[in-house]
């Protein structure tokens, strides 16, 4: 898994259980392989992917509070992905 899918299921980890949305994602994030997150985000549907826009939006912030530059910029890769 490359890091930036690995920042997501990190994260969607916090969001698997009062949140079904959040673990059919965390579920297809651990259970299958994906080489790209453009094939991951390929893969989620609408409802899934707007969740996930929330959810790296703050993420991304927090990172960005943080100072972990690096976290930041792989979680922006998706986030951006989504975005298209």
């Amino acid at each position: 898994m490359n890091q930036s899918l690995a920042y997501v299921r990190e994260i969607l980890a916090g969001h698997t259980e009062n949140d079904t949305i959040g673990k059919k994602i965390y579920d297809k994030i651990s259970n299958k392989q994906y080489d790209t997150e453009r094939l991951f985000v390929k893969n989620l549907t609408a409802e899934e992917m707007y969740y996930l826009n929330q959810v790296l939006e703050e993420a991304i912030e927090y990172s960005n509070q943080e100072q972990d530059h690096e976290r930041s910029k792989q979680l922006t890769e998706v986030f951006e992905l989504l975005m298209i």
